[in-house]
């Protein structure tokens, strides 16, 4: 019987691609309904996947089961995700190339100050992949242990969840209204308290605390920890469809780790790169579509990149199919 239901919710999973070209789902709404969908066969106590920035890893946005993440536990989570040495974190079962991985690590910190004190020891986590790029992921937590047929079934399911997880971001990628907010600049410790802003970052807390209640102080606290290896960039969806870039990098201070954090609205140019993978479009077809985008004609792009005039024409029909046009003007809009 439980092969059966197996089957059949896999087939359930893969029928979500098909909807999502007709209806147009978002990110959100694929994942809250393939999350009822898996849980038919592994169940659990809590549960909260990611889409991901393809480019950084970084998450953009979470959506919860039917059972929520007590407040207080997110930032620990969130600052987890960008600490050197935490076992299994998204970035690094996406750079290992892992699609599922079962939590057993003593030393970690999201098991021994999360799931622990909520009385949950067993947490699962699934990559949603689609061309070897990282759209999302899942992470499923519960008191017992995960089974050899479950793990073996998120890995099956998990590639069709990735394919619809990309096409859900060609929805959701495409830059449509966005509110206007001055950019602002926040300094935080390691542990995300603030030692000075800019004014208007007053503006982006109540944009972010939109999304979820203390969801600024949890951005805040992942970004300075990401900043910890280097420059951490984030593409972080808004409660309205718009998007937020978050930049941090470390400061030189004689007071102990200091982030600055700069959180604007992300331009067009941002989105671009998020819009071009989402269709699967090559790195060579990519810039080709930058010097389409720039007004340049077959014979300069050709020039440009040192390829033939025919090359550029064969990567602009695979493009033109790609994102369902027929003519540079037509990819031109898509992409404007």
């Amino acid at each position: 019987m439980w092969e059966g239901r197996a089957q059949g919710v896999r087939r359930d999973v893969t029928a979500l691609v098909t909807e999502l070209a007709s209806a147009g789902l978002g990110v959100a709404e694929l994942h809250a309904a393939a999350i009822a969908l898996v849980d038919r066969v592994v169940p659990c106590e809590l549960t909260c996947w990611a889409s991901m920035d393809p480019d950084s890893g970084a998450i953009s946005s979470m959506t919860s089961g039917t059972n929520r993440i007590p407040q207080q536990y997110e930032p620990v989570l969130a600052t987890c995700e960008y600490t050197p040495g935490e076992p299994h974190t998204f970035a690094s079962l996406a750079r290992r190339g892992d699609t599922v991985a079962r939590l057993e690590d003593a030393r970690s910190t999201r098991l021994n100050e999360v799931w622990r004190p909520l009385g949950l020891s067993h947490e699962l986590r699934a990559l949603f992949r689609a061309d070897d790029t990282c759209w999302g992921g899942a992470g499923i937590v519960r008191t017992s242990d995960f089974s050899d047929r479950e793990i073996e079934f998120m890995a099956s399911v998990a590639p069709a969840i990735g394919s619809a997880t990309r096409v859900a971001a060609r929805t959701t990628a495409q830059i449509g209204t966005q509110r206007s907010s001055a950019p602002a600049i926040v300094v935080v410790s390691e542990d995300g308290t603030i030692r000075a802003s800019t004014a208007s970052a007053l503006q982006w807390r109540e944009e972010l605390e939109e999304i979820a209640a203390g969801r600024f102080a949890v951005m805040l606290r992942a970004a300075a920890t990401g900043s910890r290896t280097g420059i951490f960039k984030a593409r972080v969806r808004d409660a309205h469809g718009g998007w937020i870039l978050l930049e941090a990098s470390e400061l030189v201070s004689d007071d102990g780790f200091e982030a600055a954090v700069t959180i604007s609205r992300a331009s067009g140019a941002e989105l671009m790169g998020l819009l071009l993978k989402a269709y699967g479009v090559t790195a060579r077809e990519q810039d080709i579509c930058h010097e389409v985008l720039a007004g340049q004609s077959t014979a300069q792009i050709a020039a440009r990149l040192n390829i033939s005039p025919y090359t550029v024409q064969d990567h602009l029909k695979s493009v033109f199919t790609k994102f369902g046009v027929r003519s540079r003007a037509e990819l031109v809009a898509k992409l404007s």
